[in-house]
């Protein structure tokens, strides 16, 4: 019968915390990405022409805002995956340890 563990108690249990701090991290990031803080302004990938191009070039920095706030959210949604694989592994690892051979 083939096995759906692949991952060692340590490492599952490591996944498990990384994943749970990248969740928090990227959705918090990602709340004030969309919230448009200026302290993260260095972090929004504009040009200079960004700034003349447009007849309001406020929005355009404020869509270049909600992009990487989106992204964000996308990069937590993908550690919330890997949470709850790490979970899962964590859950097969216990079970394993109570199994008599």
């Amino acid at each position: 019968m083939a096995s759906l563990l692949f991952c060692g108690p340590k490492l599952a249990a490591c996944g498990l915390v990384l994943s749970i701090w990248g969740v928090i991290m990227l959705a918090m990031l990602g709340i004030f990405f969309t919230t448009h803080s200026a302290v993260l302004i260095e972090d929004v990938p504009f040009t200079e022409e960004d700034m003349h191009n447009q007849q309001t070039p406020l929005q355009g920095i404020y869509d270049l805002y909600n992009k990487v706030g989106y992204n964000c959210f996308i990069a937590a949604a993908i550690y919330v995956a890997i949470g709850f694989l790490s979970f899962c592994q964590v859950r097969l690892n216990k079970r394993k340890e109570y199994l008599v051979h």
